[in-house]
Formats: C-alpha cells, structure tokens, sequence
C-alpha cells in the first residue's frame, strides 16, 4: 500500500473484480454443503420501484416451504453461474484480463453445514484450498470477505441469527479454521460484507428473522446483532493477526454517498445525519468506539444494547487495518414529502435530476466516487480499496457471439478518471475490484439479466443456457486498462 504516484495510479495498484459465493458457486447441494441464508433468496421479476425497499422481507413460514424444496427452480443463487465447477476456467479469463487480485467470500455452510459443528467439512476447505492455490499459479492475490450474505440457515432458525451471542463463537471458529488451513495462501481478509446493511436486510446479512423478534423491539435487536457482529470482527481481526503474521484486515462498507436535494438547511442537516449514519459502521470498527451521537441516539430511542464487560476494550484494540467499500450511485435526501424516488443497492433516495441512470434506475455518478474516496481518506486516514464498483445492465449477444458494451465502457472509464484525481489529490488507494466481473446471480432480485461483467454467462434467469462464458467488449478494454495501469483509459 504505497501512494507513489505514477501518472495517477501507484505501482502495484491492485486491479481486479470481485464475486460472493452465493451469487457464483452453484453446488448447493453436494460435497457436505448445508443450507444458508443466501438459498431461500428467490427470482424477482418485474420489482416495482414503491416495493424497492420490502421486497427482502421473509417469514418463518416461507423459510419452512423452501428448506423443504429440493429445486433450485426459483432459487437462483442454489445453482450461481456453477463457479464450483468452473473456476478454473473463469480464473484464466481473470488472468488473461490482467487481474491482479480477486475479491471472493467463503460459504460458511460450505466449511460447517449447521454451522455448529466442531469438526470442519473437509471438501469445502479442500475447494477454497484448490482455488487460491489457482489464484497464486496466475499470480491473482486473493481478497476474502468471511461473511457475505450467506451464514447457515441453521443459525438463523436456532438462534435468530446475530440475536444471539453464541453465534460470535461459532464465527471465531469458522474464521480460526480458515486462518490456518489457508495462511500461506491468503493475506487480505474483509470480516463483514456490507456490515451496515444489517438495517436493510436483516435476514440476507445477519439471519434475522422479523416474525422471531418481539413486538417492537425489531429495531434493538438489529442493533444487538450489529453489536455482536463488531465484537465478532474485532476478535477475528486479533486472531487473524496472531495467526497470519503480516496480513491485513479490513472493514467493508456501503459508501451511500448522499447530498441534501437543496440548499435548504433542513435539507442539509437530514443529509448530515443520514451520512454520519453511514459513516457509524466504520466508525467503530476503524476508531474502536461507539461514536457518541450514535449513543445518544440509542439513549433517545430507547434502544439497549446489551453488552459484555470486556466488549469495549475489545473493540478499542483490534482495529481494522484499512477500510473496503462499494459505491454504485449517490442519492438525495430532502425533508419535503412527495418527491421522485430513486433505486439504488437495496436502497432508495430522492431522485436527482442532474443524474443519467441504469437500466434499473441507480443514478450513475462517477464524480461521487471522488467525493467518497476523499471524504473516506480524510475521516479515516487508513489505506482504502474499492471492492465493489459496477453497473447491471442488459446485454444483448450479437449474431456472432460478441457483446458491445460501450455503456460499460463508458462508466467504468469515468469512475477510473474520478478515481486517478481521488489519488492526485492525496488519496491513499491500493486498489480495486469490480463488481461481478463475470455475470452472476444479482444479489437483490436474484436476475441473471441483470449483468455486471466483463465476460457474459450463457445463462437466464430461469436458469436455461450452456454456461459458456464469452468476451464482451469491455473484457479487452479493461485488460488495456489493466495492462497500463490505468493510463489508458481510451
């Protein structure tokens, strides 16, 4: 992590893509796999804009019906683009690209089926032994996420998820497994996807299901689970330390990088507090602490965290070593009723009209990206990485099999500009992986039409095609890209 700058980009910046498990691997069901969260997410067509923010809701009742159904007719991310299988061959077309490193994340129920188990399933360490074994042959430096999106269904059914303290246990276990089974292989490590998301799907991100909390408590409990999931990373980032001399943890976050809709101040102080809400994620896991607006917030609303005498301390001196984040779009915030609404990552803002946008309606600005990078640096001061990045959009295969993709192009070509001043002006950044650099499962609607990557996946969202995996014309303007280190940006 070096910031000599060489015409915008350091030497040695990591470039690269980024995958979950739950969105590529497939294999639901074989070599000791359990269930996880990630496999009761079913095919939404169609979403409607006004059902944007609910449409993650879950039940008891539907986990029951589902666990029970042995297909993966509606449950996209069971059967992924089978990266299970074809790894090796994805990871030669990320080598071939350039790819300098590869985000990925384990599936806890791939390692422990239950997630209880003292014991670890030896054919899936064998699998994540295997593919960063390929990774290290095409020279791709790993970046593991330990949790994304995908905890055992088991845990959520028992223990509610992240309500209870046990789960700590059983996810020091899982990452002390993985820490000494993959030591000399692995040396970046991310603890939480997106830990702040817990507030949008508390299910999908900490296996909380809203029917097992008590009546108005929801809200607490999410608190209570986020607060176990920070002692959780705290206590592995120390074990990860201990374990794997010179390696780095990070923190990860949802850059929602949001701007008042006007210039009134009531629009503007809205917009503080949301963003100071953003921030708070990272605030703890980077300071160590609670920040004390958030405390007094929880005091307001009534909220009680219960927590552990040794919990701050904990906190306090496990601190992560650099800060990860995904950016996709900035919104508007507005304290007027009524306005136009945008979409986003499971989010929605007040739509801004300055803005062009995706085929899915997240508005695109690339000049956001430097707004974030600069405020994330100067509230941080730690080495950050951009481990998500991208636009879904739908691609059409020409008569001869290729895919133009200009509009990809283009976004990626504007956010790298945005990128390169971030950098000029003094922003430590050692890399970036983009999203679903090879079409997968999208994490919301559970589309495969809803394409991210530079290679296409012959594959619907009914699941019908070969699998084969084709070059798109990005493919070969990102390996430019790549090749020269982010001063060909033509």
């Amino acid at each position: 992590m070096n910031n000599n700058i060489t015409s915008g980009f350091p030497e040695g910046f990591l470039w690269g893509g980024a995958l979950a498990a739950n969105q590529v691997e497939g294999a639901w069901n074989i070599d000791g796999k359990g269930l996880s969260v990630a496999d009761m997410a079913t095919y939404k067509a169609n979403l409607r804009l006004d059902d944007y923010e609910g449409h993650l809701a879950i039940s008891s009742d539907f986990i029951e019906k589902a666990r029970l159904d042995k297909s993966d007719t509606i449950y996209p991310k069971r059967r992924g683009i089978d990266f299970y299988h074809h790894y090796k061959e994805d990871l030669s077309l990320f080598a071939e690209m350039g790819f300098k490193t590869l985000r990925v994340s384990i599936a806890w129920s791939r390692i422990f089926p239950t997630g209880e188990e003292e014991k670890p399933n030896e054919k899936g360490l064998l699998f994540y032994e295997n593919l960063f074994k390929e990774m290290q042959y095409h020279g791709i430096e790993p970046i593991v996420t330990l949790s994304h999106y995908e905890m055992p269904l088991e845990l959520s059914t028992k223990y509610n998820g992240w309500v209870d303290r046990k789960i700590i246990d059983y996810f020091v276990h899982l990452c002390q497994i993985c820490f000494k089974r993959f030591k000399g292989l692995v040396k970046y490590w991310l603890t939480f996807n997106e830990i702040d998301s817990i507030h949008r799907h508390p299910f999908t991100t900490a296996g909380i299901i809203p029917d097992r909390c008590e009546e108005g408590r929801e809200e607490e409990l999410v608190y209570q689970a986020l607060h176990h999931q920070f002692v959780a990373s705290a206590i592995v980032t120390k074990d990860c330390h201990e374990i794997i001399p010179g390696s780095q943890v990070g923190c990860m976050l949802t850059k929602l990088t949001t701007y008042p809709h006007t210039c009134n101040p009531k629009d503007v102080e809205i917009t503080l507090k949301k963003n100071l809400h953003n921030y708070f994620f990272a605030d703890v896991q980077v300071f160590g602490e609670y920040p004390v607006m958030i405390e007094r917030m929880l005091e307001r609303k009534n909220i009680n965290i219960k927590m552990e005498s040794e919990d701050r301390k904990i906190l306090k001196e496990n601190t992560v070593d650099f800060v990860s984040f995904s950016y996709y779009m900035s919104l508007t915030e507005s304290a007027e009723e009524g306005l136009e609404k945008s979409a986003g990552n499971t989010i929605m803002g007040v739509k801004n009209p300055y803005l062009p946008a995706t085929d899915w309606g997240w508005q695109i600005d690339p000049l956001g990206l430097k707004i974030s990078l600069i405020e994330l640096y100067d509230r941080y001061k730690k080495p950050l990485i951009i481990v998500e990045n991208g636009m879904g959009a739908k691609d059409k295969v020409e008569s001869d099999g290729s895919i133009h993709d200009e509009y990809r192009i283009k976004y990626f070509r504007e956010h790298f500009k945005q990128m390169k001043e971030a950098i000029d002006e003094g922003v430590d950044l050692f890399g970036y992986t983009s999203w679903g650099c090879i079409d997968l499962v999208s994490a919301g609607t559970s589309q495969m039409s809803k394409r991210y990557g530079f290679i296409y996946v012959d594959q619907d969202d009914e699941g019908n095609g070969t699998l084969e995996r084709k070059k798109k014309d990005s493919f070969y303007w990102y390996q430019k890209v790549i090749n020269s280190n982010g001063k060909d940006l033509s």
